[in-house]
């Protein structure tokens, strides 16, 4: 496998007993990162990885998506159009500012 250029991960809020308790999988994150792969594979981003993550512990923010390398850390994605955007910019080289935690 080849190393990709980016990694995003979507907190699917699993605990240490394997629980998912929390609120991005309560938010229904899981079913967003099942868009993002379809969207991911219909704009020909190969080099694009996606992987969840147990809890992130910002769930105030959620449902949380961070892309590595940049460090972007997105918060309250809750439908498919935040995830264009977040696309859109990622492919133009760009955070999308205004998703971004402070």
């Amino acid at each position: 496998m080849q190393k990709p250029k980016h990694h995003l991960l979507i907190c699917a809020s699993f605990r240490a007993g394997g629980t998912p308790q929390g609120i991005c999988y309560k938010k229904e994150s899981l079913q967003l990162m099942q868009y993002l792969e379809d969207e991911l594979s219909d704009r020909g981003m190969t080099d694009v990885m996606i992987s969840t993550t147990g809890c992130l512990n910002v769930c105030e923010r959620g449902p949380i998506i961070v892309v590595y390398p940049e460090g972007y850390w997105y918060g309250q994605i809750e439908n498919e159009e935040m995830i264009d955007e977040i696309l859109d910019a990622l492919e133009e080289g760009q955070a999308k500012e205004e998703y971004l935690l402070s």
